[in-house]
């Protein structure tokens, strides 16, 4: 269900980051390629790179969702997503988790990949609205990931859910976020590719929302509007 956006005049653009402007697949994609090389892991009984992708991609994606949830804390993806993934792939060797973990976290946010468009859309959106970045993902490498891919001058501020204390769904994210830029619920509309934390939170927030689903995922929620593709903002903005 999709419902009309409100007619007010905004001042700035909120946007989530992973999956939303930058290309989280691919770039995670990057860097695995790169970790399984180094660890010569078809020695260890991985066969194909595609293989250690595909279970990642599965347990990497439970364990977001538990964190985002509040069902496990951040340094349980950081030291045991690895060993679990290892594991499921019949390689049980905690030390190598550890090592990977390490690399993982230092290589993926330098991938410079972004989402088609968004460097079109921050360049039309840049003259006419302050931006900011609400994101659940760690502190210490989300502002890597902007500088890497050359989009961190587009934002007056980046927001965590460590610096904010919240996460998103949570209202008071929104709310500091606010705070921060000194705006007005109506002021502001949050872009995000999460049902669950982008457009929920920002419901929670009483704030506008675009629901960016570039795959044209099926659902039932209730939103205010719906793009595939970046460029579509033009449309509303």
């Amino acid at each position: 269900m999709i419902f009309t956006l409100n007619n007010s005049e905004y001042k700035c653009v909120i946007f989530d980051l992973d999956h939303t402007l930058w290309d989280y697949d691919r770039n995670c994609a990057e860097a695995l390629y790169e970790l399984y090389e180094k660890n010569d892991l078809k020695k260890r009984g991985i066969q194909s790179f595609e293989e250690l992708l595909t279970i990642f991609m599965e347990l990497n994606t439970q364990m977001w969702d538990q964190y985002d949830l509040g069902i496990i804390q951040r340094d349980i993806i950081r030291y045991q997503r690895f060993h679990r993934i290892l594991l499921a792939l019949g390689v049980d060797d905690y030390q190598l988790s550890l090592s990977m973990s390490s690399d993982y976290v230092s290589l993926s946010p330098t991938k410079k990949n972004l989402l088609p468009n968004a460097k079109t859309v921050l360049d039309y959106l840049a003259g006419n609205y302050r931006m900011l970045i609400i994101t659940n993902g760690f502190e210490d490498i989300q502002h890597t990931k902007l500088s890497s891919s050359g989009i961190s001058n587009y934002f007056d501020k980046v927001i965590t859910s460590e610096t904010a204390g919240h996460k998103k769904p949570a209202k008071e994210i929104f709310d500091y976020a606010l705070s921060v830029g000194n705006f007005k619920t109506e002021e502001v509309i949050m872009i995000g590719d999460n049902l669950n934390t982008d457009i929920k939170g920002a419901l929670n927030a009483s704030i506008d929302s675009v629901y960016f689903n570039p795959s044209r995922k099926g659902h039932s929620a209730a939103i205010q509007y719906e793009i595939s593709d970046l460029i579509e903002l033009k449309t509303i903005l």
